[in-house]
């Protein structure tokens, strides 16, 4: 890794776990990047607000599939075991409006459930925001451990976006924590095309 990019991610401990990131995800240099890329990459905040600010217009989340699952084995990452309920979230973020038919994010959830306050599990079974939306109306207080980061080439899109299939995405994966415990491991992909 480049000495910038050691810097950025190790020394002020912005990615955690880059050395656990999974087999599929390739090396990717920040000066690859464009500045709005790199903001996605280690944006903290709100990435819908963020996209947002950079467009100057409306983005929304479109819930693509979300289901109760139980773990089949221990989940490092959440700090949970086997048998714990799980909520699996697939949403898509693209404009909205004229702008529907752009896309910006595809995004993968694991949410412990007997871990949220149930302002924001009424808020996913609404199925109506993001989760970075449901976490700030909560009031919840937060922090996010960016764990890893890529580039992918995903061969398993859902059918919305199957045309993306091939093409690459900048990946990040990282999980969120209120109250000292892991509550949501999110994995994000942008894609690296005209319309990032």
């Amino acid at each position: 890794m480049p000495l910038n990019q050691t810097f950025l991610f190790e020394k002020n401990g912005l990615c955690i776990a880059q050395s656990a990131k999974p087999d599929g995800l390739q090396e990717i240099s920040l000066d690859q990047l464009t500045p709005f890329q790199r903001a996605l990459l280690v944006t903290d905040g709100t990435v819908t607000q963020l996209i947002e600010a950079y467009i100057l217009a409306p983005v929304e989340v479109i819930q693509l599939s979300q289901q109760k699952q139980i773990l089949s084995a221990d989940h490092l990452w959440l700090d949970t075991y086997q048998g714990t309920t799980v909520v699996a979230r697939k949403v898509i973020i693209q404009g909205k409006g004229r702008e529907s038919s752009v896309f910006y994010t595809y995004a993968e959830s694991l949410i412990v459930h007997n871990r949220l306050p149930k302002i924001i599990l009424k808020g996913l079974e609404a199925g109506e925001e993001g989760l970075g939306q449901l976490l700030r109306r909560s009031g919840l207080e937060t922090r996010r451990d960016l764990l890893w980061y890529g580039l992918e080439y995903t061969s398993s899109l859902p059918d919305t976006i199957k045309h993306m299939e091939g093409k690459p995405f900048l990946s990040r994966t990282y999980r969120v924590i209120a109250q000292g415990k892991p509550i949501m491991l999110i994995n994000e992909r942008f894609p690296l095309t005209e319309s990032s």
